[in-house]
């Protein structure tokens, strides 16, 4: 997630250089053949073609929408998640043999924390296991990805092994979705710590709540991951942005038709291109950073600088929970990284 007020110029410089490297020469291209080829049937009324680019950014826009909705929805999740771990860890504390300061009660606290602690962890690393920018990632975004790569705390065996034993974290390696296993687990300590007289039923109630709204956050992280942003609206809006960005210089042809026809009879033949040119990749850059920013938005359990800071709300959720156990050797937080916090 980018913490910056403002977006750094070079991303914005990059962006732009790349839209002008494909909309400057078509424009070009466009202008040689109408001025020099005597294609004169390019020259297209501008109307028409603004009342394209105002569809498409009708429905550019409605993307963007749906697209943040889901980032959105993703970060409601995590603060869920966040505050039901206190909550959890508030009940371990206040329920487990209450005032009873064994090294017994004090053992299984921790187990009871310490395993949620792996459960948060392995959600995480669930939710960022396939990622489609690790299929074929543009070549800024596999850099940034390699120059922070020690921020990405994805090993599975050093994130986990901290809080669970070497048997529960051989067990949970195995099975198909580990932060449900945690959960279960949760449970059936639960009731053990119950039957063996450390909780009563209320309390055993009052847990098994919070162990619910766990399993109900997790499913609906899951069901943004896996539930991938329909093709329909994220594909044809790319296609009428680039559509759209083909088309700007048939318009712009006549908007600039009689400069292009006085200056074939002078020397000053080059004079209309440049405010076509810088026209047209203006128009065009807008309109597919347009497109772009909703295409950013549409996965936020990915690996992306706009995504939501799961690194960090572990961090966090880790740092508030050993600290309500009482202990005072906890780990930093998170910090950004280029102004990017992961």
């Amino acid at each position: 997630m980018i913490l910056t007020r403002r977006i750094s110029w070079k991303v914005v410089a990059a962006l732009g250089l790349r839209t002008g490297m494909v909309a400057g020469p078509w424009a070009v291209l466009v202008f040689s053949l109408y001025a020099y080829a005597g294609l004169w049937f390019l020259r297209v009324p501008f109307l028409p073609i603004a009342t394209v680019g105002t569809a498409v950014a009708f429905y550019v826009g409605f993307k963007n929408n749906a697209a943040y909705e889901r980032f959105w929805e993703g970060r409601k999740i995590w603060g869920g998640i966040v505050n039901a771990s206190r909550t959890w860890a508030t009940a371990v504390v206040s329920y487990i043999d209450v005032g009873d300061a064994s090294d017994d009660a004090r053992a299984t606290r921790r187990e009871l924390v310490y395993r949620h602690l792996a459960w948060i962890n392995a959600l995480r690393l669930q939710l960022r296991k396939t990622s489609r920018f690790h299929d074929k990632p543009a070549r800024s975004t596999k850099r940034r990805l390699e120059r922070h790569a020690e921020h990405m705390r994805n090993d599975w065996n050093a994130e986990l092994s901290p809080f669970l034993s070497a048997e529960e974290l051989t067990a949970t390696s195995t099975v198909a979705n580990a932060a449900t296993h945690l959960l279960a687990h949760q449970g059936t300590r639960i009731a053990g710590l119950v039957k063996a007289q450390r909780l009563d039923l209320f309390h055993q109630i009052a847990m098994m709540e919070t162990v619910t709204e766990l399993y109900a956050l997790q499913g609906q992280a899951e069901r943004i991951k896996h539930t991938p942003f329909p093709r329909q609206y994220a594909e044809f809006s790319r296609v009428f942005t680039k559509l759209f960005g083909l088309l700007v210089p048939f318009g712009l042809l006549d908007v600039f038709a009689d400069h292009v026809d006085a200056s074939l009879t002078t020397l000053q033949t080059l004079t209309p291109v440049i405010p076509m040119l810088l026209s047209s990749w203006l128009i065009t850059w807008v309109f597919t950073t347009m497109e772009g920013v909703g295409d950013a938005s549409e996965d936020p359990f990915e690996r992306s600088m706009n995504d939501v800071p799961m690194n960090a709300l572990c961090r966090t959720i880790e740092i508030d929970l050993r600290q309500l156990l009482g202990e005072t050797d906890v780990p930093p937080r998170e910090t950004a990284i280029d102004d990017i916090l992961y």
